[in-house]
């Protein structure tokens, strides 16, 4: 009987380990393009502490348009610099974009189709942490081979039904052309919202810095009062003898 329970023991652990392998290929029916083709675009603040390095990917195929927009907004700690080592990595390995900066942005057309990788090192400051806040993204514009089937598909239309293709066509323009000057405007209202984020943090800071020192300078001020105030005290005072008029 105990060697019929081991054998069992076995035989299901056996078929556990076998049925529950890793799934290397999550979607084997699906293509890389179909998976992770899209126009899209992050931001969001993280925190570097002293000497810190975060790194980030993102997913851009070739005769894209890829940018990333950063910005300090605040800085805690000693010996404070508030430049930040930025550095944008190819698929391949090679670096295609580098800023050391407080704030600044990397734009370039991808020539190699992968996961581009986003440096953040804080190694200027040794003994403070930094907030960042990040842009990021890809979109297209200007593509040959897009522009190409629209102007087929045009001809085609204008030659069944001139009246309904010419207004179908100018709709579609005008859609796309402003839902273009849409999205660059949103780029643009996202970097002024970076820069007011760290002007709001630069005042913070100041008016924290101004209100301490002012309350050690007002602490000096009454002690030094004070002090003086003793001494003028003990210059007058003496021990005269009885029936003698006290003097300095």
């Amino acid at each position: 009987m105990l060697r019929n329970g081991r054998n069992l023991v076995c035989l299901l652990l056996f078929l556990g380990f076998s049925s529950s392998g890793a799934l290397n290929d999550p979607h084997p029916e699906l293509s890389d393009q179909e998976l992770f083709w899209g126009s899209d675009q992050y931001d969001f603040s993280i925190v570097l502490r002293a000497g810190d390095l975060q790194c980030y990917w993102h997913f851009a195929h070739f005769g894209e348009s890829f940018y990333l927009h950063f910005m300090v907004q605040l800085v805690t700690g000693v010996a404070l610099d508030r430049h930040l080592s930025v550095t944008v990595n190819a698929p391949s390995g090679l670096i295609v974009g580098q800023v050391d900066d407080a704030s600044g942005q990397v734009a370039l057309s991808v020539k190699e189709t992968g996961f581009y990788q986003m440096c953040f090192s804080n190694f200027h400051n040794r003994f403070g942490s930094m907030q960042v806040f990040l842009n990021f993204g890809v979109y297209y514009e200007g593509q040959k081979d897009i522009e190409k089937q629209k102007e087929e598909e045009k001809k085609k239309k204008e030659q069944d039904m001139k009246q309904i293709n010419s207004t179908l066509s100018f709709i579609e323009d005008s859609s796309s052309r402003l839902q273009r000057f849409v999205f660059h405007m949103w780029r643009h209202y996202n970097y002024e919202r970076m820069r007011r984020g760290a002007d709001f943090y630069l005042l913070q800071s100041n008016s924290t810095y101004v209100s301490s020192w002012s309350v050690l300078q007002s602490l000096v001020i009454i002690t030094a009062g004070y002090l003086q105030l003793c001494c003028l005290k003990r210059l007058f005072s003496s021990r005269p003898a009885e029936g003698d008029k006290p003097r300095c």
